[in-house]
């Protein structure tokens, strides 16, 4: 057998073992069986049920609310520390500061929950704020997200061409309209990719979320969650077969704009 043969058996079989799961909850998301496992016939009854199920309804609203925040705030601070990261050279305690941006990518998420609680808790009892409910679990999601985002910015700008930037500033252009006007756009498919990723964090996150919420700032995955203890539940099928279209249309989205940008003469 050729080697060639072999990689392409072996990349099949890796498509099957991460796609065939997703494949199986989408397929049984239209199962009218109350069993997760034994398929009946086709139906859309679960979508209907979803539909009609208040705590999943509220809890999405306040992911989606919380992950909107949660991106918007991590891609302008990102956004910073990135730039700051790859235009400012070194300056003093640039090795700190990059070393704690990356530090924030290596500590395990019940360490940073942990931590974010216990902050949370002292701030609360010193000065009565914050409380903790959604507020807290944005500043939170925020936190963890901004480094993510710095990593993709400052890669970005790396490999931009400073002689842009300079021509634009002999011409009269002051730094920050420099800024505005040349980087920002030429940077603008790294912003849209750092917003996409924090935004997939924040909706995915759990372990933290469920540190630093209080009642009434229940998000999605602590619903699935809970649901998911006490069994399988045929709703969860089509919840995550339609968190699963809407992720493929943004991602579809997202590529067609990059597409796009790079096609785009200059």
């Amino acid at each position: 057998m050729s080697a060639g043969r072999i990689v392409k058996g072996m990349s099949a079989l890796a498509l099957v073992f991460l796609y065939a799961p997703i494949l199986w909850i989408v397929v049984y998301s239209f199962n009218e069986s109350q069993l997760v496992t034994v398929w009946s016939r086709f139906s859309t009854k679960w979508y209907a049920a979803l539909l009609q199920d208040d705590q999943i309804l509220r809890a999405a609203r306040i992911s989606i609310e919380v992950a909107v925040l949660s991106a918007t705030g991590a891609t302008v601070l990102g956004t910073m520390v990135g730039y700051a990261l790859a235009r400012f050279g070194r300056f003093p305690g640039r090795t700190l500061f990059s070393g704690m941006v990356i530090a924030i990518l290596a500590i395990p998420e019940i360490i940073m929950a942990i931590s974010m609680l216990l902050l949370f808790v002292a701030l609360e009892s010193a000065t009565g704020w914050p409380h903790r409910d959604v507020q807290t679990i944005v500043m939170a999601h925020i936190t963890f997200s901004t480094a993510f985002v710095a990593v993709v910015v400052q890669t970005r700008v790396s490999e931009l061409d400073v002689s842009l930037e300079e021509a634009a500033a002999d011409l009269g252009a002051r730094p920050l309209r420099v800024f505005f006007l040349v980087t920002l756009p030429l940077i603008a498919p790294a912003l849209l990719s750092g917003w996409l990723l924090a935004f997939s964090l924040s909706l995915d996150d759990l372990v933290i979320t469920s540190f630093v919420s209080g009642p009434g700032s229940t998000t999605l995955p602590m619903v699935v969650f809970s649901k998911v203890r006490l069994g399988l539940n045929p709703e969860i099928n089509a919840l995550g077969t339609l968190i699963i279209l809407v992720v493929s249309l943004v991602a579809a989205l997202s590529a067609l704009h990059t597409i796009w940008f790079r096609g785009r003469p200059t």
